[in-house]
């Protein structure tokens, strides 16, 4: 990330500051805190807390909480200009929608004991942390109306044009956003898929995942070593299935509309959990040459795997399924299938399936256009039959190979193969003979170990029967 990118400012409405500053109230007596400002909570910098009408302050649509839904209205109907009355009231719908669990514990919060903590804002009054709060106090002024602890939200104003460092950037706000968020007391925990958004976001801004995780104190002060693990983890649990919600979307060419995947925590029709799961039990292993060659996978066969994954994760409910009624279920079980060749091949029939749906068939009989997620039931309804076909057809090949693969049957099976007419040194590359004689020095240890297994089963069982001889 260049400087100039990096150190870009978002640009101050002069109007609206010059609003503010008349508006705003001191304390009295004065308080001051300090914040996740620059060098300020390491310097111990104070800045004063003021008393600013809640008609004065705005939401800030780059809010990390609501992330899919505002990516997901400026892909389908235009920019949302956070500065008019508009674009105001559909970010604070986005809040009100957004774990209503977690709003209510806020709302009740703020009914017995006011606000605790002062929001923090840019100078011409947009929130920066306390969004959601400001919410929630405007729905308590309509339940209360007139009632003054509801009228005023406790604020700290960044600096603006002319004063000390001048307005914050981009980056500066993220960091603020990012250091407050990940304080837990009094605050909802981002939604999975917002918070990937969200992390993405925020590199695109400038501020690597790194940065972003050592600003939370669970792992702030980790060891390198643990702390790379961390950062992996968060790849594998955010970023990465996030990739392959970007790829399906644009398979299906509707780039950037998430609401399509997830309207929120405890949306019946969610599939976050779908990709999180395909991700890391699927595609991370079939992307790896040497765990592909252990699972029998060729690798012209991943995209037809991500192919049938999506159009599987795209049915939402399965049916008919041992055990398995929800697709993020079906993404952990279908690593084990690919490997049985019977299984694997009638999983890739799904290839056949149009991943379209007719441009003709996408309007009702009015000729207003369906939604998306009315045409991905019609497309489920039209294909599930299909789809939960082939996938049984997959578990039963697999549970028949299972009930094949007893100790004895696996044992021959091996021995068969160690002992097949192409088993011979001279047939090898000469590239492939360290991998070769890595894997023969296993199969020596493990023929070994079963060696001693079997032994110790077998006096252990003469035991038992001879207990049992005394006894009769």
């Amino acid at each position: 990330m260049d400087d100039i990118t990096r150190s870009k400012t978002r640009d101050i409405i002069v109007e609206f500051a010059k609003e503010i500053e008349k508006a705003k109230v001191g304390s009295s007596p004065p308080k001051e805190t300090v914040i996740h400002f620059r060098h300020e909570d390491r310097d111990k910098t104070p800045r004063p807390i003021f008393y600013v009408p809640i008609g004065y302050l705005r939401y800030r649509k780059d809010n990390g909480r609501i992330s899919s839904d505002i990516l997901n209205y400026e892909k389908d109907k235009g920019l949302l200009k956070e500065d008019s009355a508009k674009a105001q009231e559909i970010i604070k719908e986005f809040l009100e929608e957004k774990d209503k669990e977690k709003t209510d514990e806020l709302m009740l919060l703020i009914e017995h004991d006011g606000q605790r903590d002062p929001a923090i804002i840019t100078c011409d009054g947009f929130l920066i942390n306390g969004n959601r709060r400001k919410m929630v106090m405007e729905k308590l002024l309509k339940k209360y109306s007139g009632d003054h602890r509801f009228t005023t939200m406790k604020v700290v104003i960044l600096p603006g044009i002319g004063e000390e460092g001048g307005p914050p950037n981009l980056l500066e706000i993220e960091e603020i956003e990012n250091r407050y968020q990940l304080q837990s007391e009094g605050k909802a925990e981002y939604y999975a898929f917002d918070r990937a958004l969200s992390m993405r976001h925020k590199i695109s801004i400038g501020m690597s995942l790194e940065e972003q995780l050592r600003d939370d104190p669970i792992y702030a002060n980790l060891e390198q070593k643990e702390f790379k693990k961390a950062v992996q983890k968060f790849q594998d649990n955010y970023l990465n299935p996030l990739e392959c919600v970007d790829r399906y979307l644009s398979n299906l060419t509707r780039e950037g509309l998430y609401s399509t995947i997830s309207k929120g925590l405890g949306d019946p029709e969610g599939r976050w959990q779908a990709f999180l799961d395909y991700y890391n039990f699927v595609y991370k292993k079939i992307s790896d040459p040497k765990e592909r060659i252990e699972l029998g996978i060729e690798e012209n066969e991943i995209g037809k795997i991500e192919d049938v994954a999506f159009k599987t994760i795209r049915m939402r409910q399965l049916q008919g399924l041992p055990s398995i009624n929800k697709v993020h279920h079906a993404m952990r079980q279908l690593i084990k299938w690919l490997p049985i060749e019977s299984s694997k091949k009638e999983l890739l029939k799904l290839t056949d399936i149009e991943l379209e749906w007719p441009e003709e068939e996408s309007f009702d009989k009015s000729g207003r256009p369906y939604s998306h997620r009315t045409i991905d039931q019609l497309w489920s309804q039209k294909h599930g039959p299909k789809i939960n076909a082939q996938l049984i057809k997959a578990i039963n090949n697999f549970e028949h190979k299972k009930d094949q693969e007893t100790p004895i049957n696996l044992l021959k099976s091996a021995f068969q193969k160690l002992t097949h007419e192409s088993m011979k040194p001279d047939y090898i590359k000469l590239a492939d003979i360290p991998q070769a004689m890595h894997l023969a020095e296993d199969i020596e240890k493990r023929a070994r170990e079963l060696v001693r297994e079997f032994y110790n089963y077998q006096k252990e069982y003469k035991k038992l029967k001879e207990k049992h001889k005394d006894r009769h």
